[in-house]
């Protein structure tokens, strides 16, 4: 594969919003790499799709993004401030994660997406407004609300989480197979509101293993294999073909490996 130059092609931005230098992940016991030497930037309004096979260390990543997992070395920036410099609290209300298991802790789904609003201090009808915009943006009916999680479908509850998360109004979202349990319509639905969402500045990096959605959405494609960065690449630039080709062949020694 080619790699291509580590920027977005129409972002006049010079200051990266995001930029890791040299960083790698070492697993706690045995000490193997999850990911190893990972360098690349991210500006304001990216769409960045994460590709590769599993156990390539996608989740991992968004888990360092997220400062769920601190890297073994080297160094991320949130704009010029290096990560451990920056409270936790404080860099997840910009950078937020969705993750695939997303719980909603006994609380109905309106609560579930109220709750985190409330604890950083949002007005009560400010609440409401963002609920009732992010659930009309994702077509959730609004009889949803009054759910609980043994209400709701692996589908119903993915779209829940993907609504939490954009009611949060992030600079940066984090997304893990965010569409990973939705049927084609629902899922190419999202990944407009998404789109539309990096036209108002906000950043979003997305682990995705269906490379048809990856295309049709991101701006720029980072594929992981091994832990190590093979290619990070303008979307439209990327040799498609080659790229499925690729990632079945290391889908397939994976599953021999395992």
């Amino acid at each position: 594969m080619n790699s291509m130059p580590n920027y977005s092609e129409n972002n006049t931005e010079t200051t990266p919003q995001l930029r890791l230098d040299g960083v790698s992940l070492k697993t706690p016991i045995a000490s193997n790499y999850l990911l190893e030497n990972i360098s690349f930037q991210v500006h304001k309004g990216d769409r960045i799709a994460i590709v590769g096979p599993s156990g390539a260390g996608k989740t991992s990543l968004l888990r360092l993004l997220n400062r769920l997992s601190s890297p073994t070395s080297g160094s991320i920036y949130l704009k010029n401030t290096e990560y451990r410099q920056i409270p936790a609290i404080e860099l997840r209300r910009q950078i937020t994660l969705v993750i695939q298991e997303s719980k909603l802790l006994g609380m109905s789904v309106r609560e579930a997406l109220a709750y985190p609003l409330k604890l950083r201090g949002v007005n009560l009808s400010n609440i409401g407004e963002r609920i009732s915009r992010a659930i009309e943006q994702l077509h959730i009916p609004e009889e949803w609300l009054n759910r609980t999680e043994l209400q709701l479908s692996t589908g119903q509850k993915q779209l829940v989480a993907i609504a939490r998360g954009i009611i949060l109004q992030p600079k940066i979202l984090l997304l893990d197979e965010p569409t990973s349990a939705l049927d084609a319509g629902k899922a190419a639905h999202i990944l407009q509101v998404l789109t539309d969402l990096t036209h108002s500045n906000t950043t979003i990096i997305m682990v995705n293993h269906q490379l048809e959605l990856a295309e049709q959405f991101s701006t720029r494609v980072l594929y992981l294999q091994r832990g190590q960065l093979m290619e990070n690449s303008i979307s439209h630039q990327i040799n498609w073909v080659q790229l499925r080709q690729n990632l079945i062949q290391a889908e397939a020694e994976t599953e021999q490996e395992w």
